[in-house]
């Protein structure tokens, strides 16, 4: 693909009295920029990069006589116009981005070039931060830079978050009801191009059983706040309100109750809740705090007037993924090349209800999945010696992730 100077060409900004065109284009994607002369001129000189590379073409006659200096990292994707002396470049890369100069005999031209990643789709899933009577959803995207992400109700904008840095991961909430029947997106975009996420189904990321129950994600050691609603209810019958929980791994139901003279917590089994419970005497939502792993499962409120059920799912904090040089590196021939490639490993450990995937840019590569507790989980990565492209392995769950990024050069050392 390559970009439309003439479309590209038209924002301008100015360098020390010069105008600058600004010119977007997309990682990988070619663009021309374009000397705007009539052809056989004399003299064209392009100098650009932080190497302060220099091409100087000089027409005699239809032949041009082209110089270059410090061109090496990108010489392979220049083309030069035999007529006009403009610049194409091809499979442009980040680090392409910056000030082009062009300079002829009676004028000098700058173009601004900026080069974007192309965009992942936004991923949504649950947010456990924030346990409330309604749904809460959390998009996210994960290792970019210079994009905004959007939440959209229909065709209308409810909230948005930029970034210009680069960002392992960028996160935007969005509070719905449960049972709501509006078409919500959410749209990561930067200043050419735009990935979208569509809930046409709410209900596939707020989920309730058939009997109302709700689902509650949270990370190990927060809190949450499962809101019970019953601020309705007359103050007389407080006192009435129960939660009773039922453990995934036991069988154990433990009752839980506020005292209805000390308004302190009562338990009826064993206190493994002990001083991290607070039941609100107002509305009667209970709040865990520093929650655990075993804290996991079903949790019932019964009240006179109300019944609240929530199935909640604690999730352990994620390791920052571990990546090593496996030991079978190897050659691939073809024909008479052959190319030395490096065969490497990310790896965790002591991990359950995890993905952990290997990215190149914002590309996935690879994934693998795992439900239960395992030891190790380790998933392989080829990659040529002197690989310039950016890789990173994530590891993710419903609620959280951690990353780490690949330095091809200091572990692929030949």
């Amino acid at each position: 693909m390559t970009s439309d100077p003439e479309e590209l060409n038209r924002s301008e900004e100015h360098h020390n009295g010069v105008n600058v065109n600004i010119v977007p284009v997309m990682e990988g994607d070619s663009v021309t920029l374009h000397t705007d002369v009539a052809k056989y001129i004399h003299y064209v000189q392009w100098s650009f990069g932080p190497e302060h590379t220099i091409i100087i073409i000089q027409f005699n006659g239809r032949t041009p006589n082209i110089t270059y200096f410090n061109v090496e990292r990108i010489r392979d994707r220049l083309q030069i116009d035999n007529q006009t002396g403009s610049l194409t470049i091809r499979n442009i890369q980040i680090t392409d981005n910056g000030l082009y100069e062009l300079r002829m005999k009676k004028y000098r031209l700058l173009f601004n070039v900026t080069v974007y990643a192309r965009l992942p789709i936004p991923i949504v899933t649950s947010d456990s931060s924030n346990c409330l009577s309604n749904c809460s959803l959390l998009c996210s995207a994960v290792n970019v830079s210079h994009v905004t992400l959007s939440w959209y109700k229909g065709n209308s904008l409810l909230s948005s978050i930029s970034v210009s840095d680069l960002s392992i991961s960028l996160s935007l909430p969005l509070e719905v009801e449960y049972q709501d029947e509006n078409t919500y997106s959410c749209v990561i975009n930067n200043p050419i191009s735009n990935k979208t996420q569509h809930l046409l189904d709410i209900n596939q990321f707020c989920k309730t059983s058939a009997d109302g129950v709700k689902i509650v994600s949270v990370m190990e050691g927060d809190s949450v706040t499962l809101h019970a609603n019953a601020s309705d209810i007359p103050r007389r019958y407080m006192r009435n309100i129960m939660w009773r929980f039922a453990p995934e791994d036991t069988r154990i139901v433990r009752d839980i109750r506020l005292d209805e003279k000390t308004g302190e917590i009562i338990y009826h089994e064993d206190d493994i809740f002990r001083d991290r419970l607070q039941i609100d005497n107002q509305t009667g939502s209970l709040t865990i705090r520093n929650i655990r792993t075993t804290d996991s499962g079903l949790y019932q409120m019964y009240g006179l007037f109300l019944r609240e059920s929530f199935n909640v799912t604690v999730y352990a904090r994620l390791p920052i993924p571990v990546i090593t040089r496996d030991s079978s590196c190897f050659s691939s021939s073809s024909g008479s090349s052959s190319v030395s490639r490096c065969v490497l490993l990310c790896s965790v450990f002591n991990v359950s209800h995890m993905t952990l995937s290997w990215y190149k840019g914002n590309s996935l590569l690879s994934s693998i999945s795992v439900s239960d507790l395992i030891s190790s989980v380790s998933l392989h990565l080829e990659v040529e010696y002197q690989d310039n492209n950016t890789y990173s392995c994530v590891l993710n769950n419903p609620i959280s992730n951690q990353t780490r990024h690949l330095n091809v050069s200091e572990l692929c050392q030949t």
